[in-house]
């Protein structure tokens, strides 16, 4: 896996092997993660195209690590760093997914992270550490322009209310709702 500029977040690439029946693909495996993931629970979004989902992330500990796929179509996955103290706080990194090249993403506790449809309709798939908990999730908006995220111009983006209404970045921490970097690095010494 190739770490992004976010610490705590990567970027796998995996070989695709091709013959005249299909494509294969590995596209998970523990035992090579930079940062472990328990899996707790198993996403699956089906998005038509503009569909921006997120920013999310989860209150550490115990926060929610993911590893997202895109299994049909083409998303722009973004990693957002939200914690407050970090050296890369307010930043933001775009990785392209599509079910071509069958890249992923890992995304430690602590981070922020949002994705747009990019295609017709767009299928992800996403391992999660943690299970979904209400109480612990939060968000940020992903249109804040603080954070500017460079979002297709082509596409208009289409929320979800919640999302739409989410607090800025500025806001959140404000509101105390953002995770801090260093709790989130004690917290990730923990999983080794």
């Amino acid at each position: 896996m190739d770490r992004l500029s976010i610490e705590g977040s990567w970027h796998f690439r995996p070989t695709v092997h091709t013959d005249p029946r299909g494509s294969l693909a590995e596209a998970f495996r523990a035992a090579r993660l930079p940062h472990r993931l328990d899996v707790a629970q198993v996403n699956c979004t089906v998005s038509n195209a503009g569909v921006l989902r997120g920013i999310h992330f989860a209150a550490v500990p115990p926060g929610q690590a993911k590893y997202l796929m895109c299994v049909s179509g083409r998303i722009m996955d973004v990693i957002v760093d939200v914690r407050v103290g970090s050296p890369t706080y307010g930043r933001w990194e775009a990785v392209m997914l599509d079910d071509e090249t069958r890249n992923s993403v890992l995304i430690a506790e602590g981070l922020g992270h949002a994705f747009m449809a990019l295609s017709e309709q767009a299928t992800v798939v996403y391992l999660c550490s943690q299970p979904y908990t209400p109480g612990r999730e939060h968000g940020v908006d992903p249109m804040d322009p603080a954070i500017s995220i460079d979002w297709p111009a082509d596409l208009e983006p289409v929320l979800s209310e919640k999302d739409a209404k989410a607090p800025t970045l500025e806001e959140a921490r404000v509101a105390g709702l953002l995770p801090d970097y260093e709790a989130c690095r004690k917290f990730y010494a923990t999983l080794h």
